[in-house]
């Protein structure tokens, strides 16, 4: 049994080999600011920028930022590899078709553990402004 099995059935999320069937990686920095000027949704692990690029039978495209203020490299890849982790756990028919998204790490990525992660980014990804304004989902008590 592989490690992230065990994660994907802890966490449970569907097991998903084929995830980049549907997933297209962003990877010029064109793109990134293009997606810069869109939604963002943050959170205490993660920051998630998402555009609509107006294509609904699109692909979801995604791409990873994590800066240098995080550490040295081995650190950053670590921090890259746990989110790749996490989108291809946890990514199966939560990202809309024709959106881009970009997370923005943040260091405590690395000290969260995984179950937590993939608990974030689905909320960070469902998130919808408008409702958690109107209290329907969120009210905070005064």
């Amino acid at each position: 049994m592989l490690i992230a099995d065990v994660y994907c059935q802890n966490a449970n999320y569907e097991f998903s080999d084929t995830w980049m069937s549907n997933i297209s990686i962003l990877k010029k920095c064109r793109q990134f600011a293009l997606v810069k000027k869109g939604e963002s949704r943050k959170g205490p692990y993660f920051s998630l920028e998402v555009l609509n690029n107006n294509n609904p039978k699109g692909l979801s495209r995604i791409g990873f930022t994590v800066t240098k203020r995080q550490g040295c490299a081995v650190v950053r890849n670590r921090i890259r590899r746990r989110l790749k982790e996490v989108v291809r756990l946890c990514s199966k028919d939560i990202l809309k078709p024709g959106h881009d998204y970009v997370i923005v790490a943040k260091r405590d990525t690395l000290l969260v553990p995984f179950k937590e992660l993939c608990t974030h980014f689905v909320e960070r990804v469902r998130y919808n402004k408008r409702l958690y304004r109107s209290g329907k989902i969120f009210s905070r008590e005064t």
